[in-house]
């Protein structure tokens, strides 16, 4: 159910076996020598898709060796154990993104918990990982708050913060 992209939303069908492969192929086609990569929520599933984050950045590695990586993952509902699988295999970044402020964060963001997503980059942190957040501005949020979600970030282990504003693709 989100509303940042342009993706059809709706219940998944089961998921393709063959992505790891895939994503690590178009990373070396693209000669990219930074990958981002991201994915829908997966919550359907017992690990929240926390093996397949897993197995697609083990292939990423073993393809592309030199491709550094940030995987801006979900919060997996909570489930510590789903992202410490993800931490295990070392990606140089882990990215969680807050999205806006805790007052905004049942409109813009009504499947997750402002608390439990500082949690996550907290507990990333804790497991040794780089940890990294995004914050859309522009929402109607105040400068304070905006203050605000900057301290509770930084109190939780954020290391990188990205702000910027953004379009709904079309």
């Amino acid at each position: 159910s989100c509303s940042f992209c342009a993706v059809k939303t709706g219940r998944p069908t089961e998921y393709d076996i063959e992505e790891p492969q895939k994503v690590a192929e178009a990373i070396r086609k693209m000669k990219v020598k930074h990958a981002v990569i991201t994915s829908g929520n997966r919550d359907e599933l017992k690990d929240k898709g926390a093996s397949i984050w897993a197995a697609t950045i083990r292939e990423v590695r073993k393809n592309n060796p030199q491709v550094t990586m940030e995987v801006l993952i979900p919060d997996f509902k909570a489930d510590w154990n789903a992202l410490k699988t993800v931490v295990d295999e070392k990606p140089e970044v882990i990215s969680h993104n807050m999205e806006t402020v805790a007052r905004l964060y049942r409109l813009v963001r009504p499947q997750a918990k402002y608390h439990r997503s500082l949690e996550q980059i907290r507990k990333t942190k804790e497991m040794g990982a780089r940890t990294k957040s995004g914050v859309m501005l522009g929402l109607g949020e105040t400068e304070a708050e905006i203050i605000q979600i900057m301290k509770d970030l930084y109190q939780n282990g954020c290391d990188v913060l990205t702000l910027g504003q953004y379009l709904q693709p079309t």
